[in-house]
């Protein structure tokens, strides 16, 4: 299953800007909610775990939810912060060991195999493509507070899958009809690629870099912040309120909020 390869690359990726962080450092704000460079990693590496044990341990992995769901209600940090106490170097190695002993194991699954979730079950391609999608997302605020220039690779493409498949969701989250039609989609890819979405139309349509379209669906960048064509009522509309990702609605950042700072002299 290419999509667990593309998970450990992804992951190997923010695992190069995080090596050598020294252990004070990790405690460094970023731009996303203030959470810190601990705060990012004890996600990640408690939903990996998590989403390896729907496939390893079912049972267990439904145990897990029926213990922790209903503490989650009240938010997920502390939840998250308790089940994993690693911080700084120690948290790194663990998460980067996990994720790529998780990534071998996936690579051989079935991607049609059904998983249990928090949410609906899920195919094993969708689970894996949603961790690469977090790593991916959660890895902006730290290649910004780092001052670091991310250079993505065609991997990009399993996130910009999950923004389209989420047009649906992006309106029904916020209460909103569905429309009848998705605008045609024309990215360019960082190969130079072009991927293209939909039926071809003049007066709804979306055309750039898919880099930045996938930080639109993310959340990581204001569609203010893009260099983004956008052309008509329903492509502006999903555009201003694009959620690729479970969970209530999210409110985009502000424009200008989300950023990669100047690297330090």
């Amino acid at each position: 299953m290419q999509q667990a390869l593309d998970f450990v690359a992804e992951s190997d990726a923010l695992a190069a800007i995080l090596e050598d962080v020294a252990e004070a450092d990790w405690t460094t704000a970023t731009q996303f909610k203030g959470w810190t460079l601990n705060d990012v990693i004890v996600h990640l590496h408690f939903w990996n775990l998590a989403a390896d044990k729907s496939l390893t341990d079912p049972e267990g992995f439904a145990a897990d939810l029926a213990r922790l769901l209903p503490a989650m209600q009240s938010g997920m940090r502390p939840v998250e912060n308790a089940e994993i106490p690693l911080r700084g170097p120690a948290l790194f190695e663990a998460w980067r060991a996990q994720y790529r002993d998780m990534g071998d194991r996936w690579s051989q699954v079935d991607p049609k195999t059904r998983l249990r979730w928090a949410g609906p079950e899920m195919s094993a391609r969708s689970s894996i493509s949603a961790r690469q999608m977090e790593t991916w997302a959660h890895g902006q605020e730290v290649f910004d507070i780092l001052g670091k220039t991310r250079h993505n690779a065609d991997r990009i493409q399993n996130i910009v899958y999950l923004g389209v498949n989420a047009f649906g969701w992006s309106h029904k989250v916020h209460g909103l009809p569905v429309p009848d039609n998705m605008p045609y989609l024309k990215l360019t890819a960082p190969s130079g690629a072009v991927w293209e979405f939909g039926t071809p139309q003049e007066d709804e349509r979306i055309e750039g870099a898919a880099e930045e379209f996938a930080q639109v669906v993310t959340q990581v960048r204001n569609i203010a912040d893009t260099d983004l064509q956008v052309t008509g009522e329903v492509a502006a509309g999903w555009m201003a309120r694009a959620q690729c990702f479970a969970g209530p609605p999210e409110t985009p950042p502000a424009p200008g909020t989300r950023h990669t700072r100047a690297a330090p002299a």
